[in-house]
């Protein structure tokens, strides 16, 4: 990921956000995804930008980095090969004409599969996750992209809210604890298999377990969906880092069609949760993901 900002000199304008992604369609092999953050509205649309979009706030025990944190754009670029990734980020920068890069960082998914329709990966806690996602395009285009008469403008109308977590690990901290205790505090064996012995692909029954006996009421899944038939309308897509001298942790990306009641309403649930002192967020923000095709941009960034 590369959150880009637009140079002073170049003030605001619109022709900016068109320039780079026009140069970005240039990018071949990885897949290349562009969302616009706050500063959308020097692009032409202040009085039309998409409604929840703001700068993301810091949270309980957050401690961000404005270095490492917002930006004007963000440009995501995933593959299967490191090298065809190393390429087109080299080939963004030298588009990126006008811009400078306000933040980067780079991920990769352990183990990483597609179960039942899932995208699972391993996090550097050794546990798999995306058990959460929906299975399915259909199911999740229902959670992720914005609807038509949900106070959006129109323009936006298939585009999504993306938000992006960096979060620092205490793994030493971590592994001192027993693989037990661990799957106490995540609500799940390692596997993703239920604690109350319910299998992955089936919803444990939390009413049956109101004390919080097989798993605990402050374990992270718990309280992320304590109405397991009801999940957060969002999408998980995350990523493991690793910058060396111990700094490891998770890029947290998800996209929801509404910001207060997937990610923030997820995100107020978990304030003191048991995992919460092994982890740090020291970056990232919120973006919007316009919807495909080109038409979106006549109305941010007219010629």
């Amino acid at each position: 990921m590369v959150a880009l900002d637009r140079e002073a000199r170049r003030g605001e304008s619109p022709a900016i956000l068109r320039e780079l992604l026009t140069g970005l369609r240039a990018v071949e092999g990885p897949e290349v995804t562009v969302g616009v953050g706050l500063a959308m509205g020097a692009f032409g649309v202040a009085a039309n930008r998409p409604r929840q979009l703001a700068e993301m706030p810091a949270f309980a025990g957050d401690l961000l980095d404005p270095a490492r944190s917002h930006g004007d754009a963000l440009v995501q670029i995933t593959g299967e090969r490191v090298g065809d990734i190393t390429r087109a980020v080299e080939r963004l920068l030298a588009v990126a004409s006008g811009w400078r890069v306000r933040w980067r960082v780079e991920g990769f998914r352990a183990a990483n599969r597609v179960e039942d329709g899932r995208g699972l990966a391993r996090n550097p806690f050794h546990f798999t996750e995306g058990f959460g996602n929906p299975a399915g395009e259909r199911a999740t285009a229902e959670r992720a992209l914005v609807r038509a008469g949900q106070g959006e403008p129109e323009w936006a109308v298939g585009g999504s809210y993306q938000v992006v977590r960096i979060i620092r690990f205490a793994t030493e901290l971590w592994d001192k604890d027993s693989v037990p205790e661990q799957e106490r505090i995540i609500g799940r064996r390692r596997d993703g298999r239920w604690l109350d012995g319910a299998p992955t692909d089936e919803e444990p029954n939390f009413a049956a377990d109101p004390k919080g006996r097989l798993i605990p009421l402050d374990s992270h899944v718990r309280l992320a969906a304590p109405d397991r038939r009801n999940p957060p309308p969002l999408v998980r897509r995350s990523y493991s880092y690793d910058r060396g001298n111990g700094d490891t942790g998770l890029v947290f990306s998800c996209f929801q069609r509404d910001l207060a009641q997937g990610f923030e309403a997820v995100q107020k649930r978990l304030e003191g949760e048991a995992m919460a002192k092994y982890l740090l967020t020291t970056g990232g923000g919120y973006f919007f993901v316009p919807p495909p095709g080109d038409a979106w941009l006549d109305a941010v960034a007219p010629v």
